[in-house]
């Protein structure tokens, strides 16, 4: 399990490494909403680390950042993550309040799985808006990865 998860988050970490260096060197075309997703894709992926580290002060989760920032702040989100799946117990239970204040628990599985998930909704919502000003969006497909 902490393999594929490890796989899972390389994956994760190359395919958000290249999107923001196609963002970075479009970012004149680039359309408000697809700044805004990429901003949350990062943040969102900060705060789930934060819930499970319990050690950072999170992101808000529609923060917007500078495109020149995505690549350094998803390093350290991959750094983070990579953490928790070498050093913490898969089944253990987090406790949480979302950003509208509702408790949840999950455990850290769903949690990373969920990172994963999440990140790879918004890179095709962000896709599709490339497409909208004419930029060839990356294909990220894991089969592709796996190649």
């Amino acid at each position: 399990m902490r393999t594929f998860f490890s796989q899972l988050f390389e994956y994760n970490h190359q395919c958000n490494q290249k999107f923001a260096e196609l963002l970075s060197a479009n970012e004149d075309k680039l359309t408000d909403k697809s700044k805004n997703l990429s901003s949350h894709l990062i943040s969102a992926h900060q705060i789930w680390n934060s819930r499970i580290l319990a050690d950072e002060r999170p992101f808000e989760v529609w923060q917007i950042h500078p495109v020149s920032a995505y690549k350094d702040i998803d390093q350290i989100n991959f750094e983070h993550s990579l953490k928790v799946v070498r050093d913490y117990d898969f089944d253990l239970i987090i406790n949480y309040k979302t950003s509208s204040g509702l408790a949840f628990e999950n455990t850290i599985r769903d949690i990373l799985f969920h990172i994963i998930n999440h990140s790879t909704y918004h890179r095709a919502q962000i896709a599709m808006q490339l497409k909208t000003v004419e930029i060839e969006p990356l294909s990220t497909d894991w089969i592709m990865y796996k190649r």
